[in-house]
Order: C-alpha cells, then sequence, then structure tokens
C-alpha cells in the first residue's frame, strides 16, 4: 500500500466515524464537480449513517405531491435554481419576513410566482419525524429538485449532499442575480458567468423548461412589442405566434398561462430544443439561445434536439455543478428546524 493509499484509507474512515458522531461533519473530497458529483465539504453519502432513509421519504412525497399537481415538479426544480443563484444553495428562498428577515419570496422574480414551499414543509416536517435535525433545507430543495426530474421521465444523479442552511437572506441578491424572462444572449451568460456557469450550462439548464408553466407577463411583449415598434417577434413561428394571441390579449390576463413546452409539458425530454429550432421557444431566454449572437449556444440547442441523451447527461452534470455554488457547509449556517425560519 502506497503512502497515498494509507492517508486516503484513514481518511475515509475518520469521515465515517466522524459522520456517525456528528452527521453534520463531513471532509472534503475531491475538486469541483466531475462524473461523480464530488465536490469540497459535500458528499452523495453524507447522510449514509445519519439518516439513510432521507431520498426515500423526499421521493414518497414528492410521488404524491406531483400525482396531483403536475406542475409541482417545474416548481421544485425552478425553487433550487432561485436558491442557488442568491448566495448559493442555502435554503435562503424558504425563509418568510421575520423581525430581522426580509424574504426573497417578495422580489420581482419570485413574487406570485415561485412556488412549491408547501412540498418542501411536508417533507421536512417528515424528516424531523425520522432523523430530527439532520437533513437541511437546502438539501431538501436539492434532493426534490433531482426527484422532480426523475419522477418526470429525466434523468438521475449522484446528488453531493451536506449544504447547511443560512440564517440569512438577500432580497436585493435576488432582485439582480436572476436572469429575467426577457434576457438577450449577452445578458444571460453574464449572469451563469457570474456564477461560475458556462455556455454549456446555460443551455443544459435552460432545457429544465421541458415542463412547466410561464405567466403572460413574462413573454407578452414578444407578442406585441418585441423591440419597442409595437411589432411581434419576427423569430416566433406565425401558428404559434396566434395561438399565444389567443391566450394572452394585449391588455389584462398577465397571470394566464402556456406551457414552456408545448409539445410534451409533462414529459423531461429533449422537445424544448426541437420546438426552439421551429420558432416555438416561449420565453426571449429561450430563443435567443438559438437566434442570438453566440454560435456555441446555437450549436448545442441543434445537438440536443438530436441527441437526447445527450442531453440528459449534461443536464445532470450542470446540475451538479449549480448545486454545488457556494453550499454552506461544516459548521457554517444551520440545520433549521422549520425551513420557513432560523432556528
Amino acid at each position: 500500500m502506497s503512502f497515498i493509499e494509507a492517508i486516503l484509507l484513514v481518511i475515509a474512515f475518520l469521515s465515517v466515524t466522524l459522520s456517525q458522531a456528528h452527521p453534520d461533519f463531513h471532509f472534503g473530497w475531491g475538486g469541483h464537480g466531475g462524473t461523480r458529483g464530488m465536490s469540497f465539504g459535500l458528499s452523495p453519502q453524507f447522510y449514509q449513517f445519519s439518516c439513510p432513509q432521507a431520498n426515500d421519504i423526499v421521493m414518497s412525497v414528492l410521488e404524491k405531491a406531483i400525482s396531483k399537481d403536475m406542475r409541482l415538479a417545474a416548481s421544485l426544480l425552478r425553487l433550487h435554481f432561485h436558491d442557488c443563484f442568491v448566495q448559493g444553495c442555502d435554503a435562503s428562498i424558504l425563509l418568510d419576513d421575520s423581525g430581522k428577515i426580509v424574504s426573497e419570496k417578495n422580489s420581482g422574480p419570485n413574487k406570485n410566482s415561485v412556488r412549491g414551499f408547501e412540498v418542501i414543509d411536508e417533507i421536512k416536517s417528515k424528516l424531523e419525524e425520522a432523523c430530527p435535525l439532520t437533513v437541511s433545507c437546502a438539501d431538501i430543495v436539492a434532493l426534490a429538485a433531482r426527484g422532480s426530474t426523475v419522477l418526470s421521465g429525466g434523468p438521475n444523479w449522484e446528488l453531493p449532499l451536506g449544504r447547511r442552511d443560512s440564517k440569512t437572506a438577500s432580497l436585493s441578491g435576488s432582485n439582480k442575480n436572476i436572469p429575467p424572462p426577457n434576457a438577450t444572449i449577452e445578458s444571460l451568460l453574464t449572469f451563469f458567468k457570474r456564477q461560475g456557469l458556462d455556455e454549456v450550462d446555460l443551455v443544459a439548464l435552460s432545457g429544465a423548461h421541458t415542463i412547466g408553466v410561464a405567466r403572460c407577463a413574462t413573454f407578452k411583449q414578444r407578442l406585441y412589442n418585441q423591440n419597442g415598434d409595437n411589432q411581434p417577434d419576427a423569430n416566433l413561428e406565425k401558428s404559434f405566434y396566434f395561438g399565444l394571441k389567443t391566450v394572452c390579449p394585449r391588455s389584462g390576463g398577465d397571470n394566464k398561462i402556456s406551457p414552456l413546452d408545448f409539445g410534451s409539458p409533462r414529459m423531461f425530454d429533449n422537445t424544448y430544443f426541437k420546438l426552439l429550432l421551429r420558432g416555438k421557444g416561449l420565453l426571449n431566454s429561450d430563443e435567443v439561445l438559438l437566434t442570438g449572437s453566440v454560435k456555441e449556444t446555437r450549436e448545442l440547442v441543434k445537438k440536443y434536439a438530436e441527441d437526447e441523451s445527450l442531453f440528459f447527461e449534461q443536464f445532470a452534470l450542470s446540475m451538479i455543478k449549480m448545486g454545488n455554488l457556494r453550499p454552506l457547509t461544516g459548521f457554517n449556517g444551520e440545520v433549521r428546524k422549520n425551513c420557513r425560519r432560523v432556528n
């Protein structure tokens, strides 16, 4: 046995021993991302001894919730995205207004839009019964995002765990860091690169729009006033454009909804990319992946439209990468008992 192998064995033994005694303790393994999904401070085996049934509990709640409301799968996936882009994947988005907290739920991108909080509450309640003060709300959000993808027919991935929960929220960060639906390709890349994500991550993660819906307010300008000249977006396919106009009138109706992927709105697949190639992307931020000035995003849309397995593989990798954004680990943060408030 080499010296390095011996050291690794000692670290592995200490990690398991300490994890049993202190569920929140974990040695950092490996680097950032990678196909095994390892990152500093996070490990897929984090709850192996302290709460081995954690994912089963999450999936049990998700199956019931999504069977009653198919939209929840997309909502929970989006919740993870909106959490991670604001001060990291720390469940700050779950905190309600209180004496010390100004909730992110009231930000422009989130208000009257972000959903799924009751499902997270139910998962947390059941986990607290089984494993008190062990599984963090931040990990629950990450597990719910993966579970929702799988239950919708999408890929599975080995999910690094061990995030802890923030004691703060950032309303200003939520207003500043979440890309708007009318973003240009240049703006989207700026938002993503600010988080350490690249063009590949942008296109793959945008593929989450294969499920879910959007409110008329998020795409109405494409129908009536795309460039300030009272004309529609010329990139919209005609029949798609006329169909959207029947759903979203020029005035009023802002909260009416339309599927992001009308071809298979409940199925996680690569239809989203096929529709983009036909001029049937709903949001401006979808459309510009193909028609914007960045060749790489354009080529990736075409590749994912042709090869669903390639999209699934990269989506999983990009979700792992996004889920590793600035997590609180070790003794930073806390494990909330109630996801809506700090302990």
